[in-house]
């Protein structure tokens, strides 16, 4: 039997390249030899695209990729791509990754991708648009305002007020579009707005100011079975920071997670995982998601944050909740691949 061949995308041009490489790395491990030919496709800071070796999928950065890759890979033009795979993996995360233009460079190419399409994916990159939507949906979302940059740089004071009259203390500054909680600040006294502001523009030119969450954190994994979307797992998450940093998604050590969860009830799990199909399907989400939320101490349930993608590596939520499911690494990157085929071969225009 002929073997699909799975390009796994890896790499890419956002603040997440890392996190990028260590998913792929992960996937490309567990995909099913007698099922799947794994190509490891290598997107540089550039955009361009490399048929890599496990020697370079092996190395420890991105860095340590693109500095053999003239050497060592075999560039190739997204036009080539549909001659070298039959299906796209996508393990790319953040802008240009799971945003929605990869999936519609994929979509002109006619080649089927893991996770939403192009739609759903810029929806769940925009933190501002998809509360609005899962607003009139009647799901719990944060109270937040937005501020343009432009906005703030002339006219610093009249933001303040806003700000003053909208929040107490302390509240979030985050950019509008950007993942792993980079550009995040708890803003605890009006001093740290300056830098909260400065850092989050750094990342896009529009910033969120978002209410302050106390509660518990969780994540969960929905895969679009035949049945209709069933949520995989919750994962409940105890970060040491603040908040969930960077560091502690991350870094080993830094945040202790119960899959299923250890302090939330079940009569509140129920509705974690009803919210979180209304969620998935108000968003257009198709093949799979991760969308995470929050238990406040008086019993709310929000949803804070829709994915329309997930970190794959060993720890990440998507094997953890696979794991508890009884579904080993291999098992369940087969079946997302199988998801993401049928929804493919079942669409009528782009996904």
């Amino acid at each position: 039997m002929k073997l699909l061949r799975v390009g796994i995308i890896l790499g890419g041009m956002s603040s997440e390249k890392e996190v990028s490489l260590n998913s792929g790395r992960n996937v490309y491990d567990n995909l099913d030899s007698e099922k799947y030919e794994g190509i490891p496709v290598f997107m540089d800071g550039e955009g361009r695209l490399w048929i890599i070796p496990w020697q370079l999928v092996s190395q420890n950065t991105t860095t340590d990729i693109t500095e053999r890759l003239e050497k060592d890979a075999r560039r190739i033009s997204y036009e080539q791509l549909k001659d070298e795979i039959d299906f796209a993996f996508i393990s790319l995360h953040g802008k240009y990754g799971d945003d929605g233009c990869i999936q519609g460079a994929l979509e002109l190419m006619g080649i089927p991708y893991t996770g939403p399409g192009v739609l759903a994916s810029a929806l769940g990159m925009d933190k501002s648009v998809q509360q609005k939507i899962l607003g009139e949906a009647g799901i719990d979302v944060p109270e937040s305002l937005v501020f343009g940059e432009d906005e703030w740089l002339q006219d610093e004071a009249c933001v303040r007020k806003k700000i003053t009259e909208t929040f107490d203390l302390p509240f979030v500054v985050k950019p509008v579009r950007e993942g792993s909680s980079v550009g995040v600040t708890i803003v605890r006294n009006m001093n740290m707005l300056e830098k909260g502001m400065s850092d989050a523009l750094r990342w896009d030119r529009d910033v969120l100011v978002e209410e302050y969450l106390k509660g518990i954190e969780f994540s969960c994994i929905v895969l679009e079975r035949e049945v209709g979307p069933y949520v995989l797992g919750v994962t409940e998450i105890h970060p040491q920071s603040d908040f969930y940093s960077y560091d502690d998604k991350y870094m080993p050590g830094r945040c202790s997670k119960f899959t299923p969860p250890k302090n939330i009830s079940e009569d509140v799990v129920d509705r974690i995982k009803k919210d979180v199909i209304i969620a998935f399907k108000t968003l257009c989400f198709r093949s799979y998601g991760r969308i995470d939320g929050f238990v406040l101490e008086n019993g709310r349930v929000l949803i804070t944050d829709p994915n329309s993608s997930s970190g794959m590596a060993p720890s990440s939520f998507f094997f953890e909740q696979a794991a508890e499911a009884g579904m080993l690494p291999s098992m369940i990157v087969s079946e997302l691949i199988d998801i993401s085929v049928r929804v493919h071969r079942g669409k009528k225009g782009p996904l």
